[in-house]
């Protein structure tokens, strides 16, 4: 299963060995004259693009063309204008799930998506060839132990992670894909400790003991490359699967495979993206929304090679594989919408006594 991914993922391994400096450099180039002020929550779908035949991909109206297009939109990208298409973000906390505030504890992730749009919104299918739709990703999370005040010997180590990416989304055939770099920094560089801190001395949460957050992972500055291929089966009308593959090289080097279950259309022609930690997915471009709800499941495997967060030389020994399965709820209203979603992550740690559930949390509003 995992044989053409492999081969993925030794080709972006190297490209990350010997041009991460060079792909660091082009991500600052290309996002320091970028300021999203005009972009919209989720983005939007064309006006005049309807569902294809498939669900999520648009097609143009009735009547004559306009162009000849790389996604076969009928508006070419190099004739329509750049700018930005649509803002995603999803929050993810241990203490939404239960009262556990340990491991996978707390994320945030934003993406901002730039590329060919008409009349102020994308043009509703994604193009043939990458570097036309831009995904700019940014990430905050905290991994800790169960206890923070006293570290059990062999848990995990505290991590607080911050992390700048840049993605494309392109499509080839049936199968839509998505790849990028992230640098991703860790250990005390990133603030994420204090501010963990910080925010538990305010609420009255579980207190940090003397040995954090300064017996955390040292700073380092780790260059990932992560390639996604997946497509869109339509089981029913209001079906549809996602079966994926995934490859990452950098702070974490793993092999994945799932796939992920909608059950109700209340969005068409949206560009998504998946939260790294739990895996599920959210909407950053928005399609053609209808009121109603939709129930969205996934499930998905990991191979795990390498963990900068679980050091070899540390006591916590990372496990061989992951599991992920999750869940949530997503209803839309006109101008609104709101997900809440569970992801249930198996063992990190070799040792660590349950796997853990993480919610979720995604508020939106159309401008």
């Amino acid at each position: 299963m995992f044989t053409a991914i492999r081969a993925v993922l030794r080709t972006v391994t190297r490209l990350r060995d010997r041009h991460g400096a060079a792909l660091a450099l082009a991500i600052g180039l290309a996002a320091a004259p970028l300021a999203p002020a005009a972009a919209q929550e989720g983005g939007g779908a064309a006006p005049g693009f309807a569902p294809g035949p498939a669900g999520d991909a648009a097609v143009p109206p009735a009547g004559p063309s306009v162009g000849l297009s790389a996604g076969g939109t009928g508006v070419s990208p190099a004739a329509a204008a750049r700018g930005w298409i649509g803002i995603g973000r999803l929050m993810t906390n241990d203490d939404m799930a239960g009262r556990h505030d340990r491991w996978h504890t707390g994320a945030y992730q934003v993406s901002v998506l730039r590329g060919p749009k008409r009349q102020g919104r994308w043009l509703g299918q994604l193009p043939r060839r990458p570097g036309e739709i831009l995904e700019f990703r940014l990430r905050a999370e905290a991994l800790a132990p169960a206890n923070l005040s006293h570290p059990a010997p062999g848990d995990r180590p505290y991590a607080g992670i911050l992390s700048f990416g840049l993605h494309s989304h392109w499509a080839r055939g049936a199968s839509d894909w998505v790849a990028g770099l992230d640098l991703v920094a860790v250990g005390p560089q990133t603030g994420i400790a204090r501010l963990h801190r910080d925010l538990h001395a305010a609420i009255g949460a579980q207190p940090f003991g003397d040995v954090l957050p300064r017996a955390q992972l040292g700073d380092r500055l780790l260059p990932t490359v992560t390639v996604e291929t997946g497509r869109d089966l339509a089981l029913a009308g209001w079906a549809r699967l996602h079966p994926f593959l995934e490859a990452r090289a950098g702070d974490e080097t793993l092999l994945r495979a799932g796939a992920d279950l909608s059950l109700g259309r209340i969005e068409t022609g949206a560009i998504w993206s998946r939260d790294t930690g739990t895996g599920l997915r959210y909407v950053s471009a928005a399609g053609r929304a209808r009121p109603g709800l939709q129930l969205q499941l996934g499930v998905d495997l990991a191979q795990v090679l390498d963990s900068a967060y679980l050091p070899g030389s540390g006591p916590a020994r990372a496990a061989d594989t992951r599991l992920r399965l999750r869940a949530g709820l997503a209803s839309r209203a006109e101008g609104f919408g709101v997900f809440y979603g569970l992801g249930w992550l198996s063992r990190d740690v070799v040792g660590q006594p349950s796997g853990q559930l993480v919610g979720a949390l995604r508020i939106r509003f159309d401008f």
